[in-house]
């Protein structure tokens, strides 16, 4: 937590440069990190990053201090992201409506527990652009596949699909990087 985030956050909402600067030291690190599920590569992520902050800038006097700040900054990094996917027009997305998701388990903790966060991260990373942000729209943020079709202008059952292959491939490419990690240790 921010020694008095309400006091800087009104400072950055008076164009305080210094308050500005303190309060982007203490989220850009966590911020960045969201970029990074969105995108593949880590100028990607630091394009997003310093757009999101410069919105941030721009909207703090919307901010009314009814909630966290800090959930505030990432629902405007993740949109800033999506964004960024819409206007790249990279649209990758297979339209397979009949595609039953329970087809596939739950990724658990047990199937990610003998890999690091980077190697997780990076596995994330390589996904299809499509199956990325369905997978961190749903996985990671917790969104419906309604809403996740309404954000990315697919269907729901195309949302359902494309979570249904990005957690095979994820799955697929965890046990092969378990077996690696396994090898490599004996």
């Amino acid at each position: 937590m921010l020694n008095n985030e309400q006091q800087i956050i009104e400072r950055c909402q008076n164009n305080d440069s210094q308050a500005q600067f303190e309060l982007y030291k203490h989220f850009s690190t966590k911020m960045y990190a969201i970029c990074l599920r969105y995108v593949k590569h880590r100028e990607e992520a630091g394009d997003i990053l310093q757009e999101s902050f410069i919105k941030a800038f721009e909207k703090l006097n919307e901010f009314k201090f009814n909630g966290s700040f800090e959930g505030w900054l990432k629902r405007l990094v993740i949109n800033t992201a999506i964004n960024y996917y819409h206007t790249t027009n990279r649209h990758f997305m297979e339209d397979i409506a009949d595609i039953n998701i329970d087809n596939y388990e739950n990724m658990n903790e047990t199937i990610t527990s003998d890999i690091s966060h980077k190697e997780l991260l990076k596995t994330i990373q390589e996904l299809p652009e499509g199956y990325r942000f369905v997978f961190n729209l749903y996985v990671l943020e917790g969104y419906s596949h309604k809403e996740i079709g309404e954000i990315l202008d697919i269907t729901e059952n195309t949302s359902k699909s494309q979570l249904s292959r990005a957690r095979k491939i994820l799955q697929d490419k965890i046990m092969n990087l378990k077996k690696i990690n396994y090898e490599n240790a004996r």
